[in-house]
């Protein structure tokens, strides 16, 4: 059963027979374990050391982190080891604090699962599920020309792992096709929640300096921190139409070319379409041109009218 399957969040399975290799002689317990008791039994199996996971291969690095394709001993699964240099004038970044912490209650078939945390003196190590490709290489692997049947598959999986963070008051903020991973059996995860935030209230007050610039809503770009789940519903928008035309809609370079990229598209806001923007401080020192809102089918020749409809609406939902 498909739907159930997709339900049900991947996790660790040891293979049988592995606790009795391992003769731990541990005696009955009367009453359940305390969870202090539960920790040391974990680790007597190789939870939370270094020496259970086996590097093999380089994926890439980022400012904080270096990301590795690796074995776990335990289970003979391939993992990814997010290593994450720990300066100890600092500690661990904050973005890996917020990613441990809210992928430790986020269990989704299509949210990357977290099978384990290695801390150590130098840095700390998150162990991952592993998934062969994000969204960018797949799409690059297909000639920028996917199936429309893939298409829709894949954005069902993304509104399906979106609207399980939403439920829960979490905003992903960097939705972007390198941060959607894919296995080889076509399941999609959301991943890299290092900026994502648990929100209290729709209109809590956040930092602006959020999501990469090509996926970023035009009330961002021009400085707003007051959003809430449209953040997310915006990139979404943008990853539709990169999968379906095969190219970025809007490849801005800069804020403001960014920001022209989305008004030729869709006009310049006007105190109609967009009440208060005219007392926005950032907008009035554009000084942008007075643009019409254009056709979408123009720029999208493969959509239909249904998905037109369904692009315009994950854009304009608020």
């Amino acid at each position: 059963d498909l739907n159930k399957r997709l339900s049900l969040p991947a996790d660790i399975r040891i293979p049988d027979g592995y606790l009795e290799k391992l003769q731990l002689n541990s005696p009955p317990f009367d009453q359940p374990l305390s969870r202090r008791s539960r920790r040391a039994s974990l680790s007597e199996i190789g939870f939370g050391k270094l020496e259970t996971y086996i590097k093999l291969d380089k994926l890439g690095e980022g400012t904080y982190a270096t990301v590795f394709k690796g074995r776990s001993k335990l289970t003979d699964n391939l993992v990814a080891l997010k290593e994450i240099r720990l300066e100890h004038e600092e500690g661990a970044p904050c973005t890996a604090i917020r990613e441990v912490s809210l992928l430790k209650d986020l269990k989704h078939a299509n949210i990357v699962t977290l099978h384990d945390i290695v801390h150590t003196d130098k840095s700390l190590t998150l162990v991952f599920e592993y998934l062969d490709k994000d969204l960018k290489q797949y799409m690059d692997d297909c000639g920028n020309i996917m199936s429309m049947h893939n298409v829709k598959i894949f954005l069902f999986q993304i509104l399906r792992g979106l609207a399980y963070c939403h439920r829960r008051k979490v905003l992903h903020r960097d939705l972007k096709p390198q941060n959607l991973l894919i296995n080889e059996r076509g399941e999609l995860k959301l991943a890299d929640f290092g900026l994502a935030r648990a929100k209290s209230v729709p209109t809590k007050t956040y930092s602006n300096e959020v999501v990469t610039l090509w996926y970023r809503p035009p009330d961002v770009l021009l400085g707003s921190s007051e959003y809430s789940t449209q953040i997310d519903m915006w990139g979404v928008g943008c990853i539709f139409y990169e999968m379906a035309a095969g190219r970025p809609l809007f490849p801005g370079s800069t804020v403001e070319d960014e920001l022209h990229l989305i008004f030729r598209l869709l006009g310049t806001p006007t105190e109609d379409t967009w009440p208060g923007i005219s007392s926005v401080e950032e907008f009035k020192s554009y000084n942008f041109p007075k643009y019409k809102a254009q056709p979408f089918i123009n720029h999208a020749p493969r959509y239909s009218s249904h998905r037109t409809c369904l692009f315009m609406f994950l854009f304009l939902a608020d």
